[in-house]
């Protein structure tokens, strides 16, 4: 009963006196390495151009090119601005083919069939006119196959958009990854901007 008492006025004396436990910084990390600080570079401007289009589709450039537009705005580390506005880099490229294999078929119809879509971009400095980023993106999704022609127009439709929102969303995040490695300000490796550059031409 004494031992307690003790303790009671031991703690409450602590506390009285303004002794207090307290945790500053950002604590330990994993193999006591240093807290790594954020860049604070701004990020490159970025302007997106039209795309060309190669294929037979109709207004294919004008709709994937605003999905790169979008998705480069939210999800690629640049800043995205007017054709127009002072910039670092341009992207520029081309929707290369459009494919609608069929998936499934009776004896006498198609059932299912999907739309894919293959696009190649650079992304070229604008002091220096140099090549920084080269890729071929590939985006598809399925459709069914209706007796309605009408129909199935729009849905073939539905199933390109589709697929270009994929290549948009995979183009972004294959550049942020290659932004934020520090990779972007490499020259690439001469071959392969030579084999998108035949394809771009």
């Amino acid at each position: 009963m004494c031992l307690c008492a003790v303790y009671l006025v031991l703690s409450l004396s602590l506390s009285a006196c303004g002794y207090q436990f307290r945790v500053e910084g950002a604590g330990p990390t994993i193999g006591g390495a240093a807290t790594v600080s954020s860049s604070t570079s701004p990020p490159p401007r970025l302007v997106v151009r039209t795309l060309e289009n190669r294929t037979f589709e109709p207004n294919l450039e004008t709709r994937y090119t605003n999905y790169l537009r979008h998705e480069f705005s939210s999800g690629s580390g640049a800043q995205v601005v007017a054709d127009s506005e002072a910039a670092d880099l341009v992207l520029s490229g081309q929707i290369l083919s459009v494919l609608l294999p069929t998936l499934s078929f009776s004896q006498t119809t198609t059932l299912e069939s999907r739309a894919e879509v293959i696009v190649v971009v650079k992304v070229e400095e604008t002091r220096t006119q140099r090549v920084v980023w080269t890729q071929v993106a590939k985006g598809s999704s399925e459709f069914y196959v209706t007796p309605d022609l009408q129909f199935n127009r729009v849905l073939q439709n539905r199933a390109l958009e589709q697929a270009g929102r994929f290549v948009a969303e995979d183009l972004a995040s294959r550049f942020l990854l290659q932004l934020e490695s520090g990779e972007l300000t490499k020259p690439p490796a001469r071959q392969a901007s030579d084999n998108v550059d035949n394809l771009i031409k």
